[in-house]
């Protein structure tokens, strides 16, 4: 649990990188990165605030909490999201996924004990992952630069305003923690949400510091890949109506050689 001391440590970490921000400057910024130096000032505050406050959480939490206990509760979070993953599907024109994923939810929600077991997925109904972003690009809107937000870690200025959407629109549908209206129960839900996030994340945390001389490369560059990725899958059309999850992400072929700065295949954005 957090206490008193940790959340000042974090709010000081904050204001320290706030004033890192102004300070630090890269000489010559990629062109597909004009933000560059705030960029890797804020990923070193997140990076701060992460290994301080987040991390030694989320290994205590894989440590303490049984693994049959957090895939259900990963499975519950993820439930809900596919309602808005639904509404997302539906406003992209994409009606048989919003349909396949709206009976992701029924099926799960029923057979599968509130969502706490996947059933869909076990029975081949895969999971469609969507987003306001990615609605904002089908419908499209560019791309913009690729940004770093304080906590939430990397985006762009089209994901940034949909993670606006996504977090308005997830409470009106009262599919997030946010439409919870009693206050403890809604803060403890978050937190368990935040806590969840963070651990599913570990192992490809620990993937990006093991083959990357620049991790916030690294990081940057598989962001902007599976971004583009996603947003693809709704736009081309061999791939219109069908699950996102049988689409191939674009990977390193060469971790060593891509942490040492090399490029990555590059994507025109169909949004722009």
């Amino acid at each position: 649990m957090l206490n008193k001391n940790n959340v000042r440590g974090t709010l000081s970490l904050v204001g320290l990188g706030a004033l890192l921000t102004g300070c630090a400057s890269v000489p010559n910024p990629s062109p597909d990165d004009p933000l560059e130096s705030y960029n890797r000032s804020m990923f070193q505050v997140n990076e701060a605030v992460d290994k301080a406050v987040f991390k030694p959480v989320a290994h205590g939490y894989r440590a303490v909490v049984p693994n049959p206990v957090r895939t259900c509760v990963s499975n519950i979070f993820g439930n809900f999201g596919d309602v808005w993953s639904a509404i997302n599907s539906m406003l992209q024109g994409r009606a048989l996924d919003s349909i396949n994923t709206f009976g992701r939810v029924l099926f799960n929600s029923t057979m599968g004990i509130g969502g706490c077991i996947d059933v869909a997925t076990m029975n081949g109904a895969k999971k469609i992952p969507n987003d306001f972003g990615t609605t904002l690009g089908v419908w499209g809107v560019g791309n913009g630069p690729y940004v770093v937000l304080p906590l939430f870690g990397s985006s762009s200025v089209r994901d940034g305003v949909g993670l606006v959407g996504d977090t308005a629109g997830s409470i009106a549908t009262f599919t997030a923690p946010g439409a919870i209206h009693d206050v403890p129960v809604r803060n403890i839900v978050i937190g368990l949400e935040v806590i969840k996030s963070r651990e599913n994340l570990l192992d490809a945390d620990d993937l990006a510091e093991d083959v990357s001389l620049d991790k916030y490369t690294f990081v940057r560059d598989a962001y902007m890949q599976n971004r583009k990725a996603l947003l693809e899958s709704k736009l081309r059309p061999e791939v219109q109506d069908s699950a996102a999850g049988d689409l191939s992400v674009p990977v390193y072929d060469d971790p060593e050689q891509s942490a040492n700065g090399a490029s990555v295949p590059q994507y025109e954005d169909p949004g722009e």
